[in-house]
């Protein structure tokens, strides 16, 4: 009769890391497959990837990309993820705990014309992230998101600054989108009385 062998105590920190290592192995290979979306390779440019913690607590969500967003293939790149950042300290929020992606990432003309394939790839990043709030930006979102497979979601409405239950796990903050609102005043003010909601909530935040 072979010896049981002894057990091995696994900590909290060795847990962690494995669904760490999960979540960027999934969120490679699902970077892989948006570069050989067909819909994305007929403009020669490459789509527009989420980026940030892959585990992380906030995940950003607009429909559409910009200029700057589709020349480097980033989402939140330039001025919205500048003004985000400022947002952040202002709100005494860490940064390293965000993940920023869009709908329509295929870099067409008109976001509109997006592969609904490809649009659909959010619900599994979102999967892979699970995160414990959404930042919903944009009435083109709210929509793309009612739209879309998630198991267990609620239908959003679009109350700006107002916290919803997403998920059991997930809450959602809708927000006007912040492209919209960068450069006319009364645009940037109904913006950021939105989402400093979010403050309140990431200080409500259990640490564990």
């Amino acid at each position: 009769m072979s010896k049981k062998a002894p057990e091995m105590s696994v900590t909290d920190n060795e847990i962690k890391e494995k669904y760490l290592e999960k979540a960027i192995r999934e969120l490679n290979q699902l970077s892989r497959e948006l570069k050989s979306c067909e819909a994305c390779s007929r403009t020669k440019v490459m789509p527009v990837l989420g980026s940030g913690h892959p585990q992380a607590d906030i995940f950003l969500l607009k429909y559409g990309p910009t200029v700057s967003e589709i020349e480097e293939g980033v989402a939140f790149y330039g001025r919205s993820g500048n003004a985000l950042m400022k947002s952040f300290k202002r709100l005494n929020i860490d940064p390293t705990v965000v993940y920023g992606t869009i709908c329509a990432k295929c870099p067409v003309n008109d976001p509109g014309e997006a592969d609904d394939d490809c649009i659909a790839r959010v619900a599994e990043e979102f999967n892979i992230v699970k995160p414990r709030i959404i930042v919903l930006m944009g009435d083109q979102a709210v929509e793309t998101l009612n739209g879309m497979d998630i198991p267990l979601a609620r239908t959003i409405e679009p109350r700006e600054g107002e916290i919803q239950a997403f998920t059991p796990s997930c809450d959602l903050l809708f927000t006007p989108d912040i492209d919209d609102a960068l450069d006319e005043e009364g645009a940037k003010r109904r913006f950021w009385r939105a989402f400093r909601t979010l403050g309140r909530w990431y200080d409500d935040l259990p640490p564990y």
